[in-house]
C-alpha cells in the first residue's frame, strides 16, 4: 500500500506589469490609396483601442492599446500630461489618474482631446491642423444627446474630420461575431455587456437596437476590483500596501471563476480538502535576508562575543559618565559646607537656597549619600564583573537612549544564553508574503449576479434581462432568447456562459428554448466589429456623419446603422419675448379669436431629424 501523496499547493506569482510607451508608427501606404482609410477607435472606460479599417493583414489588429487613464499635475502644462502606456506604473500616480468617463458616458472632453491627440500622434497621422480620414468612434448605449453634441463639436471643429460615424461597442461585438459564423444582418437577441463601469441588457430585434427597453446595471469591473481589494486588506492587514488595485485586477482577471451554482460551491470549500486543491497562493514580493540567517554558529557566537565587547564599552562610558558627574556634585556640597565651617552664615543660607535646602543637616546628609556613591561607583569601576552579561543587558535597558545604539544587542544577547545546539522553530518568510485566495475567487464574479453583496440595491444581471424580457410578447421572448449573447471585458470569467444558461433555464418555461453565446474575444471584439463594418460601409453612406450634415442639423444629428444608437428628434422651445417686444406700440387691438388646435403649439420650432423607427414585430431569427 502507498501512502496518499499531499496534495499539491498552487503558488503563483504576480506579473506587476509595466507598460511600455508606445511607438509612434508611419501610415501605412495602404491607407492612403485610393483614399483615406477609416480611424477605428474603441473608446472603451477601461481600455482604447485604435487602428486602421484596412485590408492589409498587418493591420488586422489594433496598432494602439492603452489603458483609458491621464496623469498631470495641478498647474503642470499640457506637453507633461502621461497618457495610458505611458504610465509604466499605475499605482504611484494613483491619485493623479483622470478619465474622461463618468461611468460608461464621456464627459469631461478636455481629457477626451488628450486622448485623440495621442492616438492620432502615434498612428502617424502628419497633416497639420487636420485629420483628413473618417473617423469610426464607439460611444454608450442611448448615449445623451449632450455628449455626441461635444464629441461631434471636438472631432469636426478641432480635428476637422471629414466624416464621423458612432456605433455601439456591444453591437459592434455582436455584428462581428455573427459575421465570423456566416450570419448576415439583420439579427435578433439579447446582448449582455458587462465593462469596467456598468453592465447592459440590450434587446436588438430585425437587426435595430431597442433602446426604449435598454436597461443597465451598475455594477461592472471596478466595482470588482475594489470588491476584491477590500476584502483582501481585512484578511491581511499586514499587507495594505501590497494589495494595490492593479494587482486585484490582475488577480481578477486571472483566477477568478464564475459558480454554476454559487452556495453549493460555497459548501464545497468547506471542505479542506477541496480549499487545499483549489486555493490559489499569491506570493508578494519580499526580501529574504533574513537577521543572521545566513550566518554560521562560529559567526553568530563571533557576533555576539562582539557585541558583549561593545555593550561592556558602552556601560563602563556611562559610569565614568555619571561617577564624574557626582564627583562634581560632591565637590560643590563641601565647598558650602566650608562657609558653615568658617562661620561666613549669610553667604552659607544664601547657597543653601540655591540648592533648594533647609537646613544644615540636610546638607549633611546630602554629602554623605554622594560620598558613599561616588565610593561604590569607583570600587565597581575598579572591580567589574565583564562575565556577568545579566547586570550589563539590564543597566543597559535602565539608560536612555543607549539602545538606539545597537537595537541588535538585546536579540542577540537573550539569544546567547541558550545552548548552541537547541532546535529553534523556522520562521517561513515567504509563506508569510502570501495571500491565500479562496472564496474570493467566486466571491466577487458573483456581485454581477448579486449586486447587493457590495451594498447595491439594484437588480442583477439575470433579474434585469427577466425584466426587459417581461415588456415583449411570448413570441418575441423566444426570438430574444434564442441569441443570447455575452460581451465586454467582465464576461471573461470561466463558468460565465454556464451561469447565464442555467439561470435561464430557471426563470424561461417549461420546455422552452434558448442559447447563450459568448464572444470569442470580449474585450476586443468590439474593436474588430467596427473595422468590419468600416470595410463593408462606404464613407458618405448611411451611418457616417459629413462635415456638412454636422453644419445642417447640429453636433446631436445622429445618422443610423445597424450597430448605432436610434436618432431622436429633438424639440426645441422658442424663447418667449417681453410683452413689450411681441405688441407694436399703438392703440390696444382687439381681442382675437381663440387659434384651432393645429396652431396650438405655434411657439415650438421641430427640428426634422431622420424618424425613429418602430420596433417591427418579429418575424424570426
Amino acid at each position: 500500500m502507498t501512502a496518499k501523496s499531499a496534495p499539491t499547493c498552487k503558488i503563483f506569482s504576480f506579473q506587476d506589469y509595466r507598460a511600455t510607451p508606445d511607438p509612434i508608427f508611419e501610415v501605412n501606404p495602404a491607407c492612403l490609396q485610393p483614399c483615406a482609410v477609416p480611424i477605428v477607435i474603441d473608446n472603451g472606460s477601461f481600455q482604447t483601442r485604435a487602428g486602421w479599417a484596412c485590408t492589409a493583414d498587418e493591420l488586422s489588429a489594433p496598432l494602439l492599446q492603452f489603458k483609458t487613464v491621464a496623469a498631470r499635475s495641478r498647474g503642470a502644462a499640457r506637453s507633461e500630461t502621461q497618457i495610458g502606456n505611458d504610465i509604466s506604473n499605475l499605482e504611484p500616480l494613483r491619485w493623479l489618474l483622470k478619465s474622461q468617463f463618468d461611468r460608461n458616458v464621456v464627459v469631461n472632453f478636455e481629457i477626451q482631446e488628450l486622448m485623440f491627440d495621442y492616438i492620432f500622434m502615434h498612428l502617424g497621422i502628419g497633416t497639420e491642423g487636420s485629420v483628413d480620414h473618417p473617423v469610426v468612434l464607439t460611444e454608450a448605449p442611448c448615449n445623451p444627446l449632450h455628449c455626441r453634441q461635444m464629441m461631434s463639436e471636438l472631432l469636426f471643429e478641432c480635428y476637422r474630420v471629414p466624416q464621423v460615424s458612432y456605433g455601439v461597442d456591444a453591437l459592434y461585438s455582436l455584428y462581428h461575431n455573427r459575421i465570423k459564423q456566416g450570419v448576415e444582418p439583420p439579427h435578433t437577441g439579447v446582448v449582455i455587456s458587462s465593462g469596467y463601469h456598468c453592465s447592459h441588457i440590450l434587446p436588438v430585434i430585425n437587426g435595430r437596437l431597442d433602446a426604449e427597453n435598454c436597461k443597465r446595471v451598475n455594477v461592472g469591473g471596478s466595482q470588482a476590483a475594489s470588491y476584491l481589494q477590500r476584502l483582501l486588506q481585512l484578511k491581511y492587514p499586514g499587507h495594505l500596501a501590497a494589495v494595490t488595485l492593479t494587482r486585484m485586477e490582475e488577480l481578477l482577471h486571472e483566477h477568478s471563476y464564475t459558480a454554476l451554482d454559487y452556495q453549493e460551491e460555497l459548501e464545497k470549500w468547506r471542505s479542506a480538502e477541496f480549499y487545499e486543491q483549489q486555493v490559489h497562493r499569491l506570493q508578494l514580493p519580499y526580501s529574504a535576508k533574513l537577521l543572521g540567517g545566513s550566518l554560521s554558529a562560529e559567526e553568530r557566537q563571533e557576533r555576539r562575543a562582539q557585541q558583549l565587547r561593545r555593550l561592556q564599552e558602552v556601560n563602563a562610558r556611562r559610569r565614568e559618565e555619571k561617577l564624574q558627574q557626582d564627583q562634581e556634585r560632591l565637590d560643590t556640597l563641601l565647598s558650602v559646607q566650608e562657609l558653615w565651617e568658617d562661620g561666613q552664615l549669610e553667604q552659607f543660607h544664601r547657597r543653601l537656597v540655591e540648592l533648594n535646602m533647609d537646613s544644615a543637616e540636610e546638607l549633611q546628609s546630602y554629602i554623605s549619600k554622594l560620598s558613599l556613591a561616588v565610593e561604590q561607583g569607583r570600587q565597581h569601576t575598579l572591580h567589574s564583573d565583564t562575565a556577568d552579561s545579566k547586570t550589563e543587558m539590564s543597566e543597559l535597558e535602565e539608560g536612555d537612549g543607549v539602545t538606539e545604539i545597537e537595537p541588535e544587542l538585546t536579540e542577540d544577547s537573550a539569544e546567547g544564553e541558550k545552548p548552541l545546539n537547541t532546535v529553534q522553530p523556522v520562521f517561513n518568510m515567504a509563506e508569510y508574503h502570501q495571500l491565500f485566495v479562496g472564496t474570493e475567487r467566486l466571491r466577487v464574479p458573483e456581485v454581477l449576479f448579486q449586486p447587493s453583496l457590495i451594498g447595491e440595491e439594484q437588480m442583477g444581471l439575470m433579474e434585469t434581462l427577466q425584466y426587459v424580457l417581461d415588456r415583449y410578447t411570448p413570441e418575441q421572448q423566444e426570438a430574444l432568447v434564442s441569441g443570447v449573447f455575452l460581451t465586454g471585458g467582465n464576461m471573461q470569467y470561466p463558468g460565465m456562459k454556464e451561469r447565464v444558461e442555467r439561470e435561464l433555464l430557471a426563470m424561461r418555461p417549461f420546455q422552452s428554448h434558448f442559447q447563450a453565446s459568448v464572444a470569442s474575444r470580449p474585450a476586443l471584439d468590439a474593436w474588430h466589429g467596427a473595422r468590419d463594418w468600416a470595410l463593408r460601409s462606404e464613407p458618405g453612406g448611411e451611418g457616417w456623419v459629413s462635415r456638412q450634415d454636422y453644419e445642417e442639423k447640429g453636433g446631436e444629428y445622429l445618422s443610423e446603422h445597424w450597430a448605432s444608437n436610434a436618432s431622436v428628434s429633438v424639440r426645441i422651445a422658442r424663447p418667449l419675448g417681453r410683452a413689450s417686444e411681441l405688441l407694436p406700440a399703438g392703440p390696444p387691438l382687439a381681442p382675437a379669436p381663440a387659434p384651432a388646435a393645429a396652431g396650438a403649439a405655434a411657439d415650438v420650432t421641430m427640428v426634422t431629424l431622420p424618424p425613429q423607427p418602430q420596433v417591427p414585430s418579429v418575424t424570426g431569427q
